[in-house]
C-alpha cells in the first residue's frame, strides 16, 4: 500500500473514532482537531458516509451510525 493511502486510512480511522467518542461533532470541530483543510475533512467524511459509518443529522454535523465496525491496528 502506498504511504499516502496508509496515511489517509489512518486519518479516516482517527476521524471516525473521534466522532464515535464525542457523539455529534461539527465539520469545524474536526478541522480544528485534526489541523487539516475543510476540503480534506469533507473528502474523509464522504468516505465514512458512503460506507454507512457516519450520518449527518443536520447540515455540518456528524454522528456515527449503528453499523458494526471491526477495528484493527
Amino acid at each position: 500500500m502506498k504511504p499516502s493511502t496508509n496515511r489517509m486510512l489512518t486519518r479516516i480511522k482517527s476521524i471516525y473514532l473521534f466522532i464515535k467518542d464525542n457523539g455529534t461533532v461539527s465539520t469545524d470541530e474536526l478541522v480544528d482537531e485534526f489541523g487539516i483543510t475543510p476540503r480534506t475533512i469533507q473528502r474523509d467524511l464522504n468516505v465514512l458516509a458512503y460506507n454507512d459509518l457516519i450520518t449527518s443529522p443536520h447540515r455540518g454535523k456528524w454522528t456515527t451510525t449503528e453499523k458494526k465496525v471491526k477495528m484493527s491496528s
